[in-house]
């Protein structure tokens, strides 16, 4: 069994930061990207960033230069540094990982956090 948990979230101020970070956990043999996906409430989910294992990353147009994403790969973990943070920024955040695991025949799999909420005040 695996699983990807979030934390970070929360309420800020526009202009202020948050950091985000989601650690994966279990049978883990590998994982490739993850990313950083959001949802406003009535619009659909979109990428915000994603980092491959080798360090490549892109991001939405509407984040870049404010968000930063890394990954500590020793602790399977992701983060995403959020500055300048903006009302239009407030989301519920999710985090996504491809991860092979003995039990999927060492296939990338897409794993999915349970989500946190970001809400940005003006």
């Amino acid at each position: 069994q695996v699983q990807l948990v979030e934390s970070g979230g929360g309420l800020v101020q526009a202009g202020g930061s948050l950091r985000l970070s989601c650690a994966a956990s279990g049978s883990i043999f590998s994982i490739n990207t993850m990313g950083w996906y959001r949802q406003a409430p009535g619009k659909q989910r979109e990428l915000v960033a994603a980092i491959t294992s080798g360090g490549s990353t892109n991001y939405a147009d509407s984040v870049k230069g404010r968000f930063t994403i890394s990954r500590d790969n020793a602790k399977n973990t992701v983060y995403l540094q959020m500055n300048s943070l903006k009302p239009e920024d407030t989301a519920v955040y999710y985090c996504k990982s491809d991860i092979a695991t003995m039990t999927s025949g060492y296939r990338y799999l897409e794993v999915w956090g349970q989500g946190t909420l970001v809400t940005v005040s003006s």
